[in-house]
This record gives C-alpha cells, sequence and structure tokens, in this order.
C-alpha cells in the first residue's frame, strides 16, 4: 500500500522562492519533481507544502507552526524543513532583529515542535550575501553582514549535530559563486541559484519517493 507523506517547508522569501520568476523557487522545482515521480509510478506519493513567508523571523514561525504542523499532519508521515536566519540576522537601527542567543533558542523551540509530528526534520543553511550588501544598509533598512552569516549557520549546526538532524548545506554550494547565483538584491538567489538549491535537496527528497 503506498503511503501520502507530507513535507513541510517552513521559512522566509527564499523558501517562498521570491525574485524566481522562471521555476518558483527551489521547493517549487521539488514540487514538480516529486509529482512527476509520483505520475511515473515510482513509490509513495510525497505533497510538499510552501510555508514560506517574506520576512519572517523565527518569532514568527514560533506563533505559526504549532497550527500549521497540525493542520497538514499525515499519519504516514511528515518531513519537515526549518530555513531562518537572514531576517534574523539582519541589523535595524543599531539592533539585531534577533540576537544569535535568541535564534538559538527559537531553533531548538522550533524542533521540539516538529518532533511532536516528524522524526524527519531537516535544518537549512543560511546563503552568504554578494559583497555590494555586505555591511551596508540597504532601503529597507537593514543591514547584515556574512560574518553573521557564518556564524548563525554555526548555531544550526550545532543544533543538527545535538539533536541528530539533518543540516543542509546550501551555504558551501553558493560561496565560491554567489556573485552569480544571487538577484541584484544581493540577498535572495536568482534562478540560476534556485536551481542550485534544488539540485542540493533533490537526494534528499529521493529517500522518500
Amino acid at each position: 500500500m503506498k503511503k501520502m507523506i507530507y513535507g513541510l517547508f517552513f521559512g522566509d522569501s527564499i523558501t517562498y522562492g521570491e525574485y524566481d520568476g522562471v521555476f518558483g523557487g527551489w521547493v517549487d522545482i521539488l514540487k514538480r519533481y516529486a509529482l512527476q515521480k509520483f505520475h511515473e509510478g515510482n513509490g509513495d506519493e510525497l505533497i510538499l507544502y510552501n510555508l514560506g513567508i517574506g520576512g519572517e523571523t523565527t518569532e514568527g514561525l514560533l506563533k505559526r507552526m504549532p497550527h500549521e504542523l497540525s493542520a497538514r499532519n499525515s499519519t504516514d508521515g511528515n518531513l519537515v524543513f526549518i530555513s531562518y536566519g537572514a531576517n534574523d540576522l539582519a541589523i535595524k537601527e543599531g539592533v539585531q532583529i534577533v540576537n544569535p542567543e535568541q535564534f538559538r533558542n527559537n531553533i531548538k523551540t522550533a524542533v521540539q515542535f516538529a518532533k511532536q509530528f516528524s522524526n524527519d526534520i531537516y535544518l537549512v543553511s543560511i546563503l552568504p550575501f554578494a559583497r555590494k550588501v555586505d555591511g551596508v544598509v540597504v532601503s529597507s533598512g537593514k543591514l547584515r553582514t556574512n560574518e553573521d552569516v557564518i556564524l548563525y549557520n554555526q548555531i544550526l549546526k550545532d543544533i543538527a549535530a545535538g539533536e541528530s538532524l539533518t543540516y543542509i548545506d546550501f551555504y558551501s554550494a553558493f560561496v565560491e559563486d554567489k556573485e552569480f547565483l544571487l538577484s541584484a538584491d544581493g540577498v535572495h538567489p536568482n534562478e540560476k541559484g534556485y536551481g542550485m538549491m534544488a539540485e542540493v535537496a533533490i537526494p534528499i527528497i529521493e529517500k522518500y519517493l
């Protein structure tokens, strides 16, 4: 008997796929891939939900996560992807929106929420920023640095190791070619970047197809 497994992708605008008018972002590429595999008659059905909200931090995640998880709970199993940090680490008017210690606590709380519904939880790295926006106050009033990206990614890695979760390292896939893989705003991927993210993530979802 075939199973119906749900994949829930929590995140910000990069999870949502903002600025990708070609593929709709990495989660949408995965969604189409899983659907194609199902129609080919291979294995279980994997239904992916893009739960990305532009501008969201881990503070917003904790408010909605229990409701989202209970609303989309498959008895056959759930995969949970947690992809945050680019907004948390931003500095606005001299104050970090979510400081490293609070970020650590919020991610740990999110993992505990997810564990009530899933044994398959993935923490997703933050992407590097383009040179032109690294340490620069942009039009939104936010300042972000690649130094903070490394710090916050280390927090994610440490939690993944401590909780026996998988860490998806998009950062390493981007860092050498970031100027080609990021869009004009220097923060969001372009279609090439989103395609690269999907390439890294496809082997992960393959296990459930």
